[in-house]
């Protein structure tokens, strides 16, 4: 009854709009004073989660992700973008899905992928004819590759609650990332057909039409290395993910103020204030859901919800299919990062009861998640991208469901029951069983 209760107040307070860390402080207070009147040493539990290198790479790449506008980043990735695909019906939509998909390589957060690819592209799609309303809601599905193509925080963050290898959970969703990118891209070339208005840049010779790309390649040659640096240092062995964040700092500065010069020290303050708020929300909440985490466990939370669950079916396949429902409605309730975060120590077990490999889980937890962000009450991406793109929710939420539901859906589906598009890198690259 008292976790119920518990459960109630958590989704309650979520639902009213009080910040996610509250939310999570509330649900913590109470069981404590429920199970451990004293409660002093779920304190100690709180500070000994945070003490983590890992959690440090959370507030680089925060930072990292805050410079790529600034420093002229994200706007030379979508230029070699444009080279590529944008003198085709429809190209420019697709340039921008993939440089959404090139950013996620960078920045880790889905918000940071719709304010600068945003900000850039969708003025430049309006002046090609691209209905602002359609542009605002492609740009805002297409930015959940940033936490879909690794480096990705909710990653970070389910490898430490799980004690799994960060590496590879990253690896883990590169196979649904590349598949959710491609589905854009033909979604978005059937619903360009639609709007006659498009303007499409007449072809060039492959001569000039190589040039062009070769140019584009080389105006953003720092900027497409920036990835390459990232993880193959972390898949290379040279460096940890927290050493590559700092690295994808330190790296952003130089070219920032030295190669394409366009970064400010006004600009680069900002950025640190931005990334220092946001990790600090992020412990906050980090050292409740620790808390939280800690007395679901010592009161057998996650053995009652799998015992809940095989009483309607001992089908594995029915199972994973009620803990995506599961997923979905935690999604559009919370955040990614709060929803890795809650779930992911408590549908653990009954993950490994069934059979499922952990670095599978994240994979699922990740595409689900990734989902939530877009879908419906909470939806904070998709409420970022209407700010961004100034236009009110009711015009660009019909084309972002046609991404939703033939988009997102399917991969979740193949992620879920093909578990090799998950396994199949990190088995490669990382050797794991």
């Amino acid at each position: 009854m008292h976790i119920a209760i518990d459960i109630a107040i958590l989704i309650g307070t979520i639902v009213l709009g009080i910040p996610v860390p509250f939310c999570f402080m509330a649900a913590a207070i109470y069981m404590g004073l429920i199970y451990f009147p004293d409660f002093s040493f779920l304190t100690t539990v709180g500070f000994r989660g945070l003490n983590s290198l890992t959690l440090l790479s959370i507030p680089f790449f925060i930072m990292a992700g805050s410079l790529m506008s600034s420093a002229g980043i994200a706007e030379r990735l979508t230029g070699f973008a444009n080279s590529m695909l944008g003198r085709i019906r429809g190209g420019m939509g697709a340039a921008t899905i993939v440089a959404c998909a090139i950013f996620g390589a960078i920045s880790g957060t889905c918000s940071s992928a719709v304010a600068c690819i945003g900000s850039i592209m969708i003025p430049r799609l309006e002046e090609l004819g691209y209905p602002r309303n359609y542009s605002t809601a492609m740009v805002s599905c297409a930015s959940i590759l940033g936490q879909l193509i690794p480096p990705s925080v909710p990653m970070i963050l389910y490898g430490w609650v799980t004690q799994q290898s960060v590496a590879a959970c990253f690896l883990a969703t590169v196979g649904p990332g590349i598949t959710l990118t491609i589905i854009f891209c033909i979604i978005n070339y059937f619903m360009c057909k639609r709007f006659p208005s498009i303007k499409v840049d007449p072809p060039l010779p492959p001569r000039e039409r190589n040039r062009e790309i070769v140019r584009a390649f080389r105006l953003g040659i720092w900027s497409l290395l920036m990835p390459v640096i990232i993880l193959g240092g972390i898949y290379g062995g040279v460096t940890t993910p927290t050493e590559s964040a700092a690295v994808a700092v330190a790296y952003s500065i130089v070219i920032g103020f030295f190669v394409h010069r366009e970064l400010k020290i006004k600009t680069l303050w900002k950025a640190f204030c931005v990334s220092a708020t946001t990790s600090g929300v992020i412990c906050l909440m980090l050292f409740f859901v620790t808390i939280l985490g800690r007395v679901y466990t010592m009161q057998q939370v996650p053995m009652k919800i799998a015992q809940f669950l095989l009483s309607f079916s001992d089908n594995k396949y029915v199972i994973l299919l009620m803990v995506n429902v599961f997923l979905i409605i935690i999604g559009m309730l919370m955040d990614d990062l709060s929803g890795t975060m809650l779930t992911a120590p408590l549908l653990m077990p009954l993950m490994v009861q069934i059979g499922i490999h952990p670095v599978h889980f994240a994979a699922i937890l990740g595409t689900n998640l990734g989902l939530g962000n877009v879908t419906p009450p909470t939806a904070p991406i998709l409420y970022l991208g209407g700010r961004i793109g100034n236009v009110p929710i009711n015009e660009y939420i019909k084309p972002a469901l046609v991404y939703m539901l033939f988009g997102n859906v399917p991969v979740i589906i193949l992620t879920t029951y093909f578990p090799d598009l998950s396994l199949w890198l990190p088995r490669l690259i990382m050797h794991i069983k």
